[in-house]
């Protein structure tokens, strides 16, 4: 416990020792909140050491913050030739771009913290000092505030006065569903999309019978999901967390009513997952997909499975649906927005802060996703225009 003249800092190291009404009196009111931080410690302990620091303002909460340290690859971000050229170096140099790096935020969802004071500047100070004196004592390089919104663009300033650089981040995506029926959804899509899926929902439809059951568990089914995870998570180049076969099992224990699990079987066979949460207010987050790939690239999965969650948002008034980072290209494609992310990094020594600062301009996301670029770029809509002519 550390103490100023108005403000006392307190950390713990799981969030069960922190009484949950106190942490929802302050932190957001969002999915992503007390229970699924909690399913995290349960399950990924192994991965990453946690630490919860919450401030007090005359003795009442007034921020809730959930950090984690863990080995941070400088290369996560990179994708192509030079990733493969930083995989053969670490064959001989395993630890090359590899930092200990402690982040605030949580290893599966974008970043958020509580904040209710007044002076929101001298709580963003505690803040980052904390987060610096967690760091030196445990030897961590980094300090980060990891996937924030521009809604924290305003809170988030003091940190720039503390030496931090911000970058942009990978974007999450989101649709808004405000269209009565998916045909009245993919009627607006661009013509060269329409054309593309009509082509690829062919090669399934009246084809094979893909049967969807929607579940709040998995019971007995822990194994086929984790392969299927397994087998969607190693597709990609970048992936930050590797979740445990419990979380998947824990997380509807801590949030039965939020838990949602799509499955998808071909002839009694499990071929595709989709884990989301729902809000009460309309709110569906695609948390976790996993796939039978001989399955996928025949049929065409990734669309009918995305067709079949949009029709079952529709018709249980879900009105966001949310979509992490990352595989952008298809999602540029079917008109979800994207929404801005910054990371806020520093060295914890200063002296090495600065050239630490130039190689955060060569490593940050938008210089290898296509996709991303194109999004925050005025060529996207000549993009979509000439995708029209072509089709």
């Amino acid at each position: 416990m550390k103490t100023g003249a108005r403000l006392t800092v307190k950390t713990f190291n799981n969030i069960a020792h922190i009484d949950k009404k106190e942490w929802d009196a302050v932190f957001p009111d969002i999915l992503e909140s007390y229970n699924f931080l909690k399913t995290m410690d349960e399950s990924l302990s192994h991965q990453f050491n946690s630490y919860y620091i919450t401030i007090y303002d005359n003795g009442k909460m007034a921020c809730a913050a959930p950090c984690f340290i863990m080995d941070y690859p400088l290369d996560t971000t990179i994708e192509g030739p030079l990733k493969k050229i930083i995989m053969k170096m670490r064959r001989s140099i395993p630890r090359i771009f590899t930092l200990r790096t402690l982040i605030c935020g949580s290893p599966a969802s974008e970043g958020r913290i509580g904040i209710k004071a007044a002076d929101c500047r001298e709580i963003i100070e505690a803040l980052g000092n904390e987060m610096l004196s967690i760091a030196k004592k445990e030897r961590a390089s980094l300090v980060a505030f990891k996937d924030f919104h521009e809604e924290y663009l305003d809170a988030l300033a003091p940190l720039l006065d503390m030496r931090f650089h911000k970058v942009p981040s990978y974007p999450s995506v989101e649709l808004k569903i405000n269209f009565k029926s998916f045909e009245e959804y993919f009627s607006a899509l661009s013509k060269a999309t329409r054309k593309d899926l009509k082509r690829k929902f062919r090669k399934s439809d009246g084809i094979v019978n893909i049967a969807m059951e929607v579940k709040n568990n998995i019971n007995g089914l822990a194994d086929e999901i984790y392969e299927l995870y397994l087998n969607t998570l190693y597709k990609s180049d970048v992936h930050f967390e590797v979740l445990s076969k419990n979380f998947f099992e824990r997380i509807s224990e801590n949030m039965p009513a939020e838990t949602k699990y799509f499955l998808w079987r071909i002839d009694g066979k499990l071929v595709a997952f989709d884990l989301c949460l729902v809000s009460r207010d309309g709110l569906l987050i695609d948390e976790y997909i996993g796939m039978d790939y001989d399955a996928a690239y025949k049929y065409h999965l990734y669309y009918v499975t995305f067709r079949d969650i949009i029709k079952w948002c529709i018709e249980n008034n879900i009105r966001v649906y949310e979509s992490g980072a990352l595989n952008y290209d298809p999602k540029k494609r079917l008109d979800l927005k994207f929404i801005p992310q910054y990371i806020y990094v520093r060295h914890r020594k200063l002296f090495m802060n600065n050239l630490f600062g130039l190689l955060l301009i060569m490593i940050k996301p938008d210089n290898f996703e296509e996709a991303v670029k194109a999004a925050k770029s005025r060529t996207f809509l000549k993009e979509m225009r000439e995708e029209e002519s072509a089709g």
